[in-house]
């Protein structure tokens, strides 16, 4: 055993005999998935800045954004799949040493190819390593406690993107961009050392096949799916550039259905789908992601063109939504755990649905304190469903799979996400009149019918009593005995 591996077990013992094995395991994922996400926000935000320093369009500057959400969605699965064959654990350290590495050298880039290039490594490989570290987390807690770990799970996701536009904003005016990738070097190192003493691996499958046609014809799918709604709200939604991949689509997907009926090993066991906590949650959660991404591209758009809102102001009233999100999905972990997966999940997806009404009246009556309302109630419903939706999703996998069930919820939030910016923004038409808003936003609340529907399919997990109550029922008949 190498002086490393020892020091590690040493330290796994000790955490495990103070019973706070799980919370660092929690914390180290965390750890992993901060370093990930904080720079987004500020990374969009910079932008122009970016732009100008390298002497070209936004346009152009922009694909440092799109590619990596597009080329994540494809190697989610692979990486999640990785994990449950090979260890969950080894995936996450070489996914984030390479990320590590990646971030340094996009703080290099000399132009803006470079700069899209390495961006696009570095966030790829570390999106891509959450479905692998969420079932490292997954793995620890017992599967009626898993909401609580997700609820904590989506709190990091919400927060991290405004904690890294308030601390790093400053930073990045002070010193240029390029702080910003050196700061994630330095978020990523840390949580990559946490990692090697802490977490211990998973059970491997050394000697399963990895299915790689299933991965390449669900990339395939999955990427034509994803690079259609990326150029449909620019491009126009009947543009050959949207049509083609639009009609390869399909094809993409037809292939991995194939592709699995025949495999040894699936990437993705096509049984999952018959399943109800497998398939309810997955679509429960494009449709969250459609509902709540295309509403928050929505908003900055509505406070400029409506109320007449500056930038800064706009920036303030749209941190609402996030640090409400952010702050309420423990809770919703945490009520999950007492009342159920499921009705915590239709109550969260129902008041995504109300909040996204209580926008389109907003804007026909010009009402901030309505939107404000709205804003609050739409980041406390994603609050409250999100958790759930992750928790049902591993519940209804053996834990050998979980790498895979968690890049797939993943997966379909982001194509979700894509289709709801597109289709929110393409029936808004940039045309700035208020009618046009409330049109988009009532959309928006079907797909968040959508979503409550799904979610009201789910079922919750089965519990325990907590050991009080377990004993005074026993009491009970013992005495009616």
């Amino acid at each position: 055993m190498s002086r490393l591996a020892a020091v590690r077990e040493r330290t796994i013992e000790q955490l495990e005999g103070r019973g706070t094995y799980q919370r660092w395991v929690l914390f180290t994922a965390l750890a992993g998935m901060f370093a990930t996400s904080f720079p987004v926000t500020l990374l969009t935000v910079s932008l122009g800045e970016i732009a100008a320093d390298f002497q070209t369009s936004e346009t152009t500057i922009a694909w440092v954004v799109s590619l990596p959400l597009l080329i994540s969605a494809l190697a989610l699965p692979v990486l999640g799949k990785l994990g449950d064959l090979r260890g969950h654990r080894k995936v996450f350290l070489l996914g984030f040493a390479l990320a590590t590495v990646a971030a340094v050298l996009t703080a290099t880039s000399r132009n803006a190819f470079q700069l899209i290039g390495w961006r696009t490594i570095a966030q790829t490989i570390g999106a891509a390593t959450q479905p692998t570290s969420m079932a490292l987390v997954l793995a620890v807690f017992a599967p009626g406690e898993r909401v609580k770990a997700m609820g904590w799970w989506a709190m990091v996701a919400a927060g991290a993107p405004a904690v890294g536009l308030a601390v790093g904003g400053p930073l990045v005016e002070a010193l240029g961009w390029q702080v910003l990738f050196l700061m994630q070097a330095a978020l990523s190192t840390g949580a990559l050392l946490l990692a090697l003493v802490v977490l211990r691996e998973t059970p491997t499958r050394e000697r399963v096949p990895f299915d790689v046609a299933g991965s390449a014809s669900l990339a395939l799918g999955t990427g034509m799916l994803m690079l259609a709604l990326t150029l449909g709200d620019t491009e126009g939604l009947a543009s050959p550039l949207v049509l083609g991949p639009l009609l390869l689509a399909p094809l993409g997907f037809l292939l991995f259905v194939r592709a699995e009926r025949r495999a040894p090993a699936p990437l993705l066991p096509l049984e999952f789908l018959r399943r109800r906590n497998f398939s309810a949650p997955i679509v429960a959660s494009a449709f969250t992601g459609a509902a709540y991404m295309g509403g928050f591209v929505l908003a900055p758009l509505t406070l400029r063109s409506v109320f007449g809102y500056s930038l800064s102001a706009t920036a303030l009233v749209l941190v609402i939504r996030p640090v409400v999100y952010s702050a309420s999905s423990p809770v919703g972990g945490r009520i999950a755990v007492r009342v159920g997966e499921r009705a915590t999940a239709v109550a969260g997806s129902a008041s995504l649905a109300v909040s996204l009404a209580l926008f389109a009246v907003s804007v026909l009556d010009r009402s901030m304190p309505l939107f404000l309302v709205a804003s609050v109630m739409q980041g406390l419903g994603h609050g409250f469903n999100r958790p759930s939706i992750s928790a049902s999703l591993a519940n209804s996998v053996p834990q050998g799979d979980l790498g895979i069930a968690a890049a797939s919820e993943r997966m379909l939030f982001q194509v979700g996400a894509s289709f709801g910016i597109t289709v929110l923004t393409v029936i808004y038409g940039g045309t700035g009149e208020a009618g046009d808003f409330a049109t988009a936003y009532v959309v928006g609340a079907g797909l968040a019918l959508v979503c409550t529907a799904a979610c009201w399919c789910m079922r919750s997990a089965v519990r325990e009593p907590p050991a009080d109550e377990r004993t005074e029922e026993a009491d009970l008949a013992g005495a009616r005995a």
